[in-house]
């Protein structure tokens, strides 16, 4: 398919070779004339699983044929850099909506809401598809992109345009009949804003495509998807994925064995923990249990001295463990965000199997309504480094939302475990449609 840009001004633009193919691959490239644009819709291919291709080209000059050793010269992939980009950002999105608009989405109207953590960013994404031809985007709080300058942002992500980003999520909504929201929940970091974007949109476009939703774990076709009669249940639990660590040292000795899946068919009995700490064996059982992996865990420490060295040092091998038995992540689902509660207290947790280590959070630690200094018989402060250790050692990027304040910690503590948990759970589930390839625009994680 060939496009005009109709916009006025002196030059004009051809889009061809302009495809979105669910779950298969365009044969075309994506090449719009700004790197960093190519990249973000690149995110695509990756995280929705459709194929894009788009190739931008001025009225008059002939397309872009390239050596494999030139193709990312900077030249190239720059050359309209300094051209209008709102004509060719705007373009682009509405040539590529109104291929997503051919695509087969699920009877009726539809929502999909989706959050993308990365190290320095947040961005949720709710897509509604609609009943009628046109869409809207709905909200857009990203700019300013990151802190730097301050109450500015970058203006320029290597040469592209960061007031044209709207420009494109607006014509996408308005030719593809779905009605966009991206909101910034946090973000210091402008790459990583735009990015965190563009990762929630593919992910909640592909969960719009399959009809399931984050949270939403009732509907057939979350059971179809996902549930235990699903080929990535079967494909999960084939895999025997488990991870055993054993270690002494003067301050505990510490016993942690688990099996992801563990717990799709067997009883929770599978779950047993014993740290000589109640919350933290709480904390750990219920995680496990979302999660549905068995565990055991044992741990001897020195808690005449403090709980310190006994809870930290199994959240440090709990999050190892569960690392060793992921393996490569490769084929599987890799991000999801799951909310849930316990008592009064309602907690997020958004999860990149990423290999990227990162937690950000804004829980009611330190200045907890109640002032306390423990939640149970495990202190504050420890309950702070447990998630900290956890997220390292998993090496998962982990973004933790407090939605409502609990009554006490313990029910933050506790809401956090739950929520921790069905994002693991989520996260680790193998797609059989990623044939075993890494969810990454980069074709693999960092080591």
């Amino acid at each position: 398919a060939n496009v005009h840009t109709s916009e006025g001004g002196a030059d004009k633009f051809t889009l061809s070779n302009i495809a979105c193919i669910d779950t298969a691959k365009s044969p075309h490239p994506i090449s719009t004339g700004i790197g960093f644009f190519d990249h973000m819709i690149d995110q695509l291919n990756s995280h929705a699983q459709i194929g894009v291709s788009v190739t931008v080209n001025k009225d008059g000059e002939a397309n872009v044929h390239t050596s494999e050793g030139e193709k990312h010269a900077f030249e190239i992939v720059n050359r309209y850099a300094e051209e209008d980009q709102a004509k060719i950002m705007g373009a682009v999105g509405a040539a590529l909506g109104k291929e997503l608009s051919k695509l087969k989405y699920p009877s009726g109207g539809r929502t999909s809401r989706f959050c993308c953590p990365l190290d320095e960013a947040l961005v949720e994404c709710v897509l509604t598809k609609k009943l009628d031809d046109e869409g809207k985007l709905i909200n857009f709080t990203l700019p300013p992109y990151g802190k730097y300058p301050v109450n500015r942002g970058r203006a320029l992500i290597g040469k592209m345009k960061t007031q044209y980003v709207e420009t494109f999520f607006s014509r996408v909504a308005q030719t593809s009949g779905i009605d966009i929201s991206l909101v910034k929940v946090r973000g210091d970091n402008g790459h990583h804003v735009v990015e965190s974007a563009f990762k929630a949109f593919s992910r909640a476009l592909r969960n719009l495509i399959d009809g399931v939703n984050t949270n939403d774990y009732a509907c057939a076709e979350y059971e179809k998807m996902w549930g235990v009669k699903s080929e990535s249940y079967t494909s999960s639990v084939e895999l025997c994925r488990e991870g055993k660590l054993e270690r002494s040292t003067k301050e505990t000795s510490i016993l942690v064995h688990v099996l992801l899946d563990g717990l799709a068919k067997g009883p929770d009995d599978s779950v047993k923990v014993s740290t000589g700490i109640e919350t933290m064996d709480h904390f750990v059982s219920i995680l496990a249990k979302e999660a549905k992996m068995s565990i055991e865990a044992k741990c001897n420490g020195d808690l005449y001295v403090d709980d310190h060295h006994t809870s930290e040092d199994v959240s440090i091998a709990l999050g190892q463990v569960v690392n060793t038995a992921l393996g490569t992540k490769a084929g599987l689902n890799r991000m999801w965000c799951a909310v849930e509660s316990y008592g009064d207290a309602t907690v997020e947790v958004t999860m990149d199997l990423s290999n990227r280590p990162c937690v950000t959070h804004d829980l009611s630690l330190s200045s907890n309504p109640n002032g306390e200094e423990y939640a149970g018989d495990l202190s504050v402060e420890m309950l702070d480094h447990v998630i900290e250790s956890l997220v390292m050692n998993s090496r998962s990027t982990v973004h933790i939302v407090e939605k409502k304040v609990g009554k006490t910690v313990s029910e933050t503590a506790m809401a956090t475990a739950m929520a921790f948990g069905k994002a693991l759970r989520m996260c680790a589930a193998v797609d059989p449609r990623r044939a075993g390839r890494t969810a990454s625009s980069k074709g693999c994680l960092d080591k």
